[in-house]
């Protein structure tokens, strides 16, 4: 399995009540801490405004990734 990169977008795989995220919300990667154990991703508008940005464990989130066909 592939390590989650500094500016991926990632999905979250949970729902996150208390920050107001639900599973599948889209965000940045902006900073790896704690060696890759987690990851703060900022989550933001159509505008590129930053609404929330918050630390998430590796099993919060998945990478969005293309493949080649």
């Amino acid at each position: 399995m592939d390590t989650i990169q500094l500016l991926e977008v990632v999905a979250l795989t949970v729902d996150l009540p208390d920050a107001t995220l639900r599973r599948g919300q889209v965000g940045t990667v902006v900073e790896i801490l704690d060696e890759g154990r987690t990851f703060e991703v900022e989550f933001s508008d159509r505008d590129g405004r930053t609404y929330v940005s918050l630390g998430l464990r590796p099993d919060q989130v998945m990478a969005l990734r293309r493949s080649a066909f």
